[in-house]
Formats: C-alpha cells, structure tokens, sequence
C-alpha cells in the first residue's frame, strides 16, 4: 500500500514539472530586433516603439490578426521613411545616367566658350596682321559679333542674321575709312553713320554677309538645340527622381517594405512578383515617358551624326575669319563701283582729324589655355559627341525598364528564398503580375492607379518638342546641305559641301575664285608671322591670278604709303 502511493506521487511531480516546462519553452516574443531597427534608422524615438506585441486594432494599413510591434505613430513613421527609401533607391539608379548628361552639357559648354574665345581671336589676328591700320577700330565690331555669338548658343534670343548684319554693317565705315578711300584724316562720324545703315543698298562685301549668315545659322542652331536637349535631360531625370507619390501607392509601399517589421520579420524582403506590382503601379507615369525618351536620344544621335563636314560648329567658327577677309578682298576688288554707289548714297566723304591707334590685341594672351582646340588636337567636338552618344545610347531603355531594375537589383527577394507577400511569409507570389504603364495597372491587385500626373504628362510635351527641334523640324537637314551662292558686282562665287575639308578651306569654281592657305602652329593659333598669308587668290577672266594678301601688322602711319601699295601689289603679283 505504502509503496503505490509513492509512486502515485512522484507521476504527479513529474505531470507538473512536465507542464512548467511546457510553459518555459515558449515565452512570450518580443519586439527587441524591431526596436533596435527603429532606431538604426532614427525613424522616431524609441520610447513609442512596444518592447512586446501588443494588439494593433489601430493600425490602418498593417493591420494583423496576432499581435503586433507596431503602433499607429509608428505607421505614420513607417510611411514616411517608405516613400523616403524609393526616392532614395530612385535617384541612385539615375545616379550614373544624370551624371552622364550633367557633366557632358557643362563639358559641350566649356568647349563652346573657349570655342568661341579662339574664333575671336582668330579674327582680331587677322585684323592684327593684314589689315592693321584698321585694327583698333575693328576691336569692338568683332568682339560685339563673338559676344552675339554665345548669347544665341547659350539661349539667349537673338537672331542670327540680326548680329551678323549688325557685324558687317559696323565694319563698312572702318573698311570704307581705310581701304576703300584712305586719305591724312578720317570720315565723320555722320558719314560712318550713314555708311553703316547703307550698307545693305551697297553691298560692298558682295554674297559674303549673307554666306555668314547661311553658315552661322545653321552652325550654331543644331549646337544650341543639342544643348538645349541635354539641360532637358536632366530636367527629366530629376523630375522622375523626385516623384508625388498617391495616397494608395504610399501605403503600397509602406506595406511591401515595413508591415513584416510590424510582424518581427525585420530580415524579410518582397516577392518578386509582389514587388514588380507595386513598383509598376507606383512607376505606372514614369513608364509613359519611355517612349519619348526613346525618342530623345534617337533623335539627339542624329542630329549629332548631322552636325558634321562644313557646317559644324568648329569649321565654321574657326574659319570666320578667313570669310570676313573674303569680304574684305571684295570689297577691295569693287573699289571703283564701290566709290560711286557711296557718293550717291551719302555724298562726298566728310573728314575729320586722323587717330593713328595701333594694333592692342594680344595675341598670346590666351594661347596656352587654347591648345586644346589645335587642329590636330584629338579632343575635339565631333568625337566628345561620338563618345557622348555611344554612352547615353546604353540608357534608351532606362525608364521602360526601371521597375524591373529597382526590384530585381535594390528590393525584392532573390529566387528561391522566401520572401513577404504582403500579408506573410511565402515561397512564391501567386497574384498576377501586370506589365508597365497606365493601361496595364487596370488588373494591379496591390495598387490602384487614377489618372495621370500633371508633372510626367509636362515632361513628356517638353520631350515632344525637343525630339521636334533635334529632328530638325525648325531647321534644314544638316547631312544634307549643298549650298552654292553666286555673288554679285564682280562676285565670289563658292560652293561649301560636306565634302570641304577644314584645312584646305573652301574652294569653288567661277569668274571668282578664292582660295583659302592658313597655317596652323602647334598651339592652334594662326601663325602671327604669316596669317597675312591667309592668301586670297583672285582668278581674273583671263585664266590669271591676282593675290590681294593684305599687309603686316604695322602702325600704318604714312596712308599715302598705304595707298601706293594697294595700287603696286595686283600688278606685282600677276602670276
């Protein structure tokens, strides 16, 4: 009897301990690994963040049947720092494509700037060298016409025939005062007046002006698009960095990324399939912008394949001051017919006392910065675009693709490990996944889509209109311009095609004929020992040539002196 009862009550002791144990094995979870999270990322102070579940009958949006480690407060942080990250995840995806864009339209600037500062230079040389007598007076026409120059390429509205008439109608009575009719004093200021506004009627630089124009036009309008395009560029990239979310994808995304915190599940990531409906849904605006950024840098390839052969900007520019001694020659060739057109014009000639400026432009001031431009200088335009180009063509899917890229790379699970479904954690995703833009977001089972935001819908009509420019819808097709102007009282006859080449110049055929003979020194700079030599050829009728080379630079003091030499050097010359 003793021995039955002992053993009744050791299987008791052994039933409770058995039940104290079962009770030690599960002890209540806590929400430590979600409070050390919290505050990680300083998303509120920790003392809202519940150190043990707790019901959650007020949360809106990670709402749970089993307790919860989040609080309503902790969901307004949550949603915040959600939108936060896929800002976050967007710009960095951007990140090398902005750069990309950014840093070649400050380069393209840059070299436009110092471009245009070697053009001027060229011609002040010019000026300088053959006709310096003139020199100081043309100081203020050429640096007025390169300033014009950058204005228009930078933006500024102004009218490329505009400045380039106003450059040539300031040049008349400095040309007129000292090579057409020379004398011991200089015209009036009235007569320089009237000579500039008739200028036009005149025409004493023959086809030239409007030659600089046709050049000039269609140089720098295809540059000042291409820059255009790329600040617009970067306006789309930033715009689509910085979206407005809408209400119902902010609490998608707070769902997909921080609801399993609220769970304990702290290490989880979305399905991919999950992750690919909510991105899309919320990316729905972005993806209508893919179209026309495939269109964008078609176009802009285009164009620059187009901005080529002689009428590129470098050729151009670089060669204006060989057309503005074209000019110059004309005029010299017309003297006589000249004479008389002005006296009808403006009468006699009314003088006063002479000035004898010299020559104050420093050649080599600005020589050692412009090197890079050197002729034979491998940095050039053409071959940044080409390089620019072949970079950015990488990026024509960017924003078709762009959902698909932040989940596969950035958000969402990798195959086969489990990932959050948004209610649990799953080995696959079992909703449908619907594809990319407004149209397909009709069946999204994670977000609803409404409308279409004002901001991408903006971009998208600029993206219109700059494809517009770049396609040269306000202008002519570059690759296929075939210019030939035929002048007129004794005329220059050229043709510039593709086919000129930036050293020889441009040559055509005709009663006039000019060609062009610059020499180059290693620095870029025209040869201030021989830019006189930037000969002008003159074929007469009778198969000879007169070469009408202007002089050195001198002070040019003695004009009588000048004026023997203007009548002794065609006949010296006859070949």
């Amino acid at each position: 009897m003793g021995g039955k009862s002992l053993r009744l009550g050791f299987l008791t002791l052994a039933v409770l301990l058995l039940a104290a144990a079962s009770e030690g094995a599960e002890p209540p979870p806590s929400c430590e690994a979600v409070r050390k999270v919290f505050q990680l990322r300083r998303l509120g102070p920790l003392g809202g963040v519940p150190e043990f579940p707790r019901a959650g009958v007020d949360l809106q949006v990670c709402t749970s049947k089993n307790p919860t480690c989040c609080t309503k407060k902790m969901e307004e942080k949550y949603q915040t720092a959600a939108k936060q990250d896929i800002q976050q995840v967007l710009q960095t995806s951007s990140a090398t494509l902005k750069f990309l864009i950014s840093h070649n339209a400050a380069a393209f600037q840059e070299m436009f700037e110092m471009l245009i500062r070697l053009a001027e230079n060229y011609t002040s040389t010019l000026f300088c060298n053959a006709y310096g007598n003139m020199a100081a007076e043309a100081t203020v026409p050429v640096q007025e016409f390169f300033t014009d120059v950058g204005l228009f390429l930078f933006g500024t509205d102004v009218s490329t025939e505009e400045f380039v008439n106003r450059f040539f109608d300031t040049l008349f009575p400095v040309v007129y005062n000292h090579v057409l009719n020379p004398g011991p004093t200089d015209i009036s200021l009235e007569y320089g007046e009237c000579l500039r506004v008739a200028r036009r009627d005149i025409r004493p630089f023959g086809n030239i002006p409007e030659k600089a124009i046709e050049q000039m036009g269609r140089a720098l309008l295809p540059s000042r698009t291409f820059l255009q395009a790329l600040n617009l560029g970067i306006e789309v990239i930033n715009t689509t960095d910085h979206l407005h979310f809408s209400k119902d994808c902010s609490r998608a995304l707070l769902r997909m990324q921080y609801c399993p915190h609220c769970q304990g599940l702290t290490l989880s990531k979305p399905c991919m399939g999950y992750c690919l409906n909510i991105i899309r849904g919320c990316l729905a605006d972005v993806a209508e912008v893919d179209l026309h950024w495939r269109g964008y840098i078609q176009s802009l390839e285009e164009l620059s394949r187009a901005m080529s052969g002689a009428y590129n900007i470098e050729h151009v520019l670089l060669n204006f001051h060989s057309l503005v001694n074209d000019a110059l020659v004309q005029a010299q060739i017309n003297r006589p017919e000249l004479s008389e057109r002005v006296h009808k014009m403006c009468g006699p000639p009314v003088r006063k006392p002479k000035e004898f400026p010299g020559c104050s432009f420093d050649q080599n001031k600005d020589n050692q910065v412009l090197k890079m431009f050197s002729r034979d200088s491998e940095e050039t335009l053409t071959n940044r675009r080409k390089e620019f180009i072949s970079h950015l063509r990488l990026y024509r899917a960017f924003y078709g693709g762009l959902a698909d890229q932040l989940c596969g790379n950035e958000l969402a699970a990798a195959d086969g490990l489990l990932c959050w479904n948004g209610e649990d954690v799953v080995r696959s995703y079992t909703h449908r996944v619907v594809g990319s833009g407004i149209k397909a977001q009709s069946a999204n089972p994670e977000v609803k889509v409404k409308g279409t935001d004002p901001v991408i819908s903006q971009i998208i009509d600029k993206l219109k209109h700059v494809i517009q420019l770049l396609q040269g819808k306000s202008f002519p097709k570059y690759d296929k311009w075939d210019l030939q102007q035929t002048g007129s009282g004794g005329g220059v006859d050229e043709q510039i095609s593709g086919d000129c080449d930036d050293e020889d110049g441009c040559g055509g055929s005709g009663s006039g004929e000019f060609k062009r003979v610059l020499k180059i020194t290693d620095s870029g700079m025209p040869d201030k020992t021989n830019l006189s030599d930037v000969k002008q050829i003159h074929q007469t009728n009778d198969g000879s040539t007169l070469d009408t080379t202007g002089a050195g630079c001198t002070a040019m003091a003695d004009y009588m002196t000048f004026m023997l030499i203007s009548l002794v050097i065609p006949f010296l010359s006859l070949w």
